[in-house]
């Protein structure tokens, strides 16, 4: 007879899921990944690519952290049902590496963002995230602002 991995609780996922932004955002500790992430974890971002596995979810945290080396996300709203965890996020910091092609600006940016995450055996499985790419990018002087 095979037996169940008991699931962890809601507050259980809140927490998992509250630290992988403040140990790989906020601190760049890249190693975190592979606690925290599954094997086969899958990340859907707003342009509709997909990252896949822990080694990834490390290479875009480091790709940030290099171009905001003061990077700061501070989860706004937390909220948890089942396997899924829901966050409002709020991130700043100061443009001083290349980012995606960008050269620094030297320019603070604030943006924010929205997080699904579904979570299985004390690991993020996956995430849906969306988040203001736009504003980012217009507070970076790269896209013109609206007048």
């Amino acid at each position: 007879m095979q037996t169940k991995t008991p699931q962890a609780s809601e507050g259980e996922n809140k927490t998992i899921s509250r630290r992988a932004d403040e140990e790989l955002f906020n601190r760049g500790n890249l190693d975190v990944a592979d606690e925290l992430f599954a094997p086969d974890f899958v990340y859907h971002n707003p342009a509709g690519e997909e990252l896949r596995g822990p080694e990834n979810v490390k290479g875009y945290a480091a790709m940030l952290r290099a171009a905001f080396p003061d990077l700061h996300q501070t989860i706004e709203d937390q909220i948890a049902e089942g396997d899924k965890v829901s966050y409002r996020w709020t991130a700043r910091g100061t443009h001083e590496g290349e980012l995606m092609g960008i050269a620094p600006t030297g320019k603070q940016v604030t943006f924010t963002g929205i997080a699904v995450a579904r979570l299985a055996d004390g690991k993020i499985e996956e995430m849906w995230e969306n988040y203001d790419a736009l504003g980012m990018l217009q507070q970076l002087g790269v896209v013109p602002s609206p007048e």
